[in-house]
């Protein structure tokens, strides 16, 4: 581990305050303080029924209204309703595991994580996943051009995935979740009141980032450290589908009262929240919500691997972010995506990675 990242165990977000594109003033430890930080135990993230999108007029806005004062009020969202088999998570979960289980590092490491476009893609090693927090984490991120989505005849899986045959599972998972986006996007424009086709051309066939995250099991050293498994951050995205978890970790900060909830969704629901991109365009209705991952709270679970599968929304990169209209006057500037994106995730890579 080097220094700067030894040093951001105990840092704080607004170390790191130049690099952010929307404003973001709640001040938080990068990893869970024991005995520093409070928690909030009676704050229930709003859980929003998407089957109500078939119920005609009345339906639609009865779920954007759910889930516009879940988004407006903390970011955060559990999703049920949306027609994803349960059974695709769970075979998800173990294909993951096996994945990080039964290649060598050597074979990841030939995929080592670089920059194309707006997003570092491939793996990331444990402890690398930032330059400025030792994430007890590996992680590897696909984008659309790592899957198959369209049938294209010269496709090569090996160019994306160290193993053949994982390609056409994870794609699978990756459809399923893009044919939400666009209700949910909908959805949100409705709650707005504008016009909720206006990012239908947009998010049709967009970029993504599916994040395969596995979390080993924590060794004695690591748990003495004061690392966390993930550092606090708030996504660079729209919005993110994270299918709930087996293990418990995720933990979402309350501004309101600068406290943070343990979140825990039913086996089978999404969790949703919004990010940056999000923030920018709403002219800050709707927050980049923070939120980390930190040790199960029962430390007996520490000795179990933690999965998770993430798929953040993004825009292709030449789409400029304009303020919505209906948000009150526009406090931030028209921006591009790939310099709203790479200009934010410098402070995880390096002030060389801004366009």
């Amino acid at each position: 581990m080097d220094t700067k990242q030894q040093e951001g165990i105990g840092s704080l977000n607004q170390d790191f305050k130049k690099y952010e594109q929307v404003h973001k003033g709640q001040t938080y430890h990068l990893a869970e303080k024991q005995g520093e930080d409070e928690f909030d135990e009676d704050y229930k993230i709003m859980t929003c029924d998407m089957s109500l999108l078939s119920g005609g007029d009345a339906g639609k806005k009865e779920f954007a209204r759910q889930l516009g004062d879940a988004m407006r009020g903390i970011g955060f969202a559990i999703l049920t309703g949306h027609g994803v088999d349960a059974t695709l998570y769970n075979e998800a979960e173990k294909k993951i595991a096996e994945f990080f289980e039964t290649t060598t590092r050597e074979e990841r490491m030939n995929y080592r994580a670089q920059r194309f476009g707006s997003v570092n893609q491939g793996y990331f090693p444990m402890k690398e996943t930032t330059i400025i927090h030792p994430d007890l984490v590996e992680g590897w991120v696909f984008c659309r051009r790592a899957f198959n989505m369209d049938g294209s005849p010269g496709f090569k899986e090996s160019d994306f995935w160290p193993r053949i045959g994982y390609e056409p599972f994870f794609r699978k998972v990756c459809l399923q979740h893009e044919r939400l986006i666009v209700p949910i996007m909908q959805s949100i424009l409705r709650y707005l009141g504008i016009d909720e086709h206006l990012y239908d051309k947009k998010l049709t066939k967009t970029n993504f980032g599916f994040r395969l995250n596995y979390y080993p099991p924590i060794q004695a050293d690591d748990d003495a450290s004061g690392a966390g498994r993930m550092l606090g951050h708030e996504d660079v995205d729209l919005f993110t589908i994270l299918p709930a978890q087996s293990v418990d970790g995720l933990q979402v900060l309350n501004r309101k009262n600068m406290k943070w909830i343990r979140l825990e969704a039913p086996q089978g629901s999404i969790v949703l929240n919004t990010g940056d991109y999000m923030q920018r365009i709403t002219n800050d209705v709707l927050p980049s919500t923070t939120h980390r991952v930190s040790k199960p709270k029962n430390r007996s679970m520490n000795s179990k691997p933690r999965i998770s599968f993430p798929m953040a929304v993004y825009v292709w990169e030449k789409e400029i972010l304009d303020v919505l209209p209906n948000t009150g006057d526009p406090k931030y500037e028209p921006i591009d995506a790939e310099t709203f994106h790479t200009r934010i995730t410098s402070k995880y890579y390096g002030d060389a990675y801004a366009k």
